[in-house]
């Protein structure tokens, strides 16, 4: 049942997007013809370089706190073995 239901909506959609008509759009004319769209471009894409800087630093430093504390854990087993001997 999930997957006739998957697939009539997936059929549905493909429906509704495939009989929309194709509207021009007058601004992004515009700004074609002014040049602006550049601005447009370099925007969006200054904004996605900076996400995908942040969060590359995000999993660089989790991944040395993971160290740490993987490091700490073995540290504290070894010296609790040795109490224990």
């Amino acid at each position: 049942m999930k997957k006739i239901t998957t697939l009539f909506l997936l059929l549905l959609s493909a429906i509704t997007a495939f009989g929309q008509s194709r509207q021009e759009i007058d601004m992004a004319d515009a700004m074609r013809k002014n040049g602006k769209i550049w601005v447009v471009v370099a925007t969006i894409a200054i904004s996605f370089a900076g996400l995908a800087i942040y969060l590359i630093r995000i999993d660089r430093k989790l991944k040395r706190m993971e160290r740490v504390q993987n490091d700490n854990e073995q540290h504290k087993s070894i010296n609790y073995k040795i109490k224990v001997l």
